[in-house]
């Protein structure tokens, strides 16, 4: 009976520790009698125990004290966890390629992608990850110069990504990215560095400034000469309304000079006209212009400032009768 007991017993403790529960996105290998069996992913399964066992694998841990100190220590699972993982990359001194020494750190991000080969084909696979990127960084930064690596953050993590996804290829890895954290470069040279960009920048601001000062003159330059062209051309159109002006008032003048003339012209012709027809109903026309001629030469003499002394001719007794017979003839050519 004992025996049986035990024997039940002995079927339980081998039943249970036959059951394996695989949490979701993780892996366990199975062996059996030490050779490669199978790989139990997410769910419930049943093993034979000393026949068939997990494979136990190193594993390097990273983690932070109390003070902020990272520290690192070795273990062994058999659980295998199938979601990416980051790596804190210590911080390591790298030369650049112009003999400059500075301080760099890294995070990486990859995802085991093939269980078997994580398993057997390094035997730590965090350890292995960690000095390859070291050792890649070191490459990478030892062919750039101290401001290229300051200023090529994206190409590094480029270069890096792509080295590191190839040489863990072959272990069932995927690095799907990495990202440098900090670079320091040593003090003597960041103080180079910001003594350098202090110049940089007054540099730029005495650009800014002349390159203000003469956007500032050329426009006002462009201002004045716009203002000149304008001032030019409203004189040279006032100027021209002018003249135009000037044109037109004298034409009018000339015009109404001209009827002023052809009306006077034609008053003068009807007077004329009337006298030569009361002239030719008198009969008497020569003593009429005789009489005429004689008045306008008389006139022009006794004009002028100096003229003071009249001169009366012995003939003019004679002229004067012809201007009375005139005035007889128009008496007589009203009345007829």
């Amino acid at each position: 009976m004992l025996l049986l007991i035990i024997l039940f017993v002995f079927i339980i403790l081998y039943f249970i520790a036959g059951i394996k529960i695989i949490q979701q996105e993780e892996a366990m290998v199975i062996q059996k009698l030490g050779t490669f069996e199978k790989i139990l992913y997410s769910g419930f399964h049943l093993i034979f125990p000393i026949l068939e066992a997990p494979r136990k694998i190193q594993w390097k841990y990273s983690q932070k004290s109390i003070d902020g100190q990272s520290y690192s220590f070795y273990g062994e699972k058999t659980i295998i966890d199938l979601r990416e993982s980051v790596m804190d990359i210590p911080r390591q001194n790298v030369i650049t390629k112009d003999n400059v020494s500075i301080s760099i750190n890294a995070l990486i991000y990859f995802q085991i992608v093939d269980v078997k080969s994580a398993v057997y084909q390094i035997q730590n696979l965090p350890e292995a990850i960690e000095k390859l990127t070291l050792t890649t960084m070191r490459n990478v930064i030892g062919e750039m110069d101290l401001d290229e690596t300051l200023a090529s953050r994206d190409a590094i993590n480029t270069k890096l990504r792509a080295t590191l996804d190839e040489a863990s290829n072959k272990w069932g890895v995927k690095v799907n990215r990495i990202e440098l954290q900090d670079i320091t470069p040593p003090a003597d040279v960041q103080n180079s560095m910001e003594k350098q960009v202090k110049a940089e920048r007054e540099k730029r601001a005495a650009i800014y400034e002349a390159e203000g000062l003469k956007q500032s003159a050329i426009l006002k330059a462009e201002g004045e000469k716009e203002a000149a062209i304008n001032k030019a051309q409203g004189q040279k159109q006032a100027a021209i309304l002018t003249a135009e002006g000037e044109k037109e008032a004298a034409r009018l003048v000339a015009e109404g000079q001209a009827a002023a003339r052809v009306k006077q012209a034609e008053a003068e012709a009807t007077a004329i006209q009337k006298t030569i027809e009361a002239i030719q109903g008198n009969g008497q026309p020569d003593k009429y212009l005789i009489a005429v001629r004689y008045l306008e030469t008389l006139k022009q003499m006794v004009e002028g400032e100096n003229n003071k002394v009249v001169y009366m001719p012995y003939e003019a007794t004679g002229i004067l009768s012809s201007v009375d017979g005139i005035k007889q003839m128009l008496d007589g050519a009203n009345k007829g």
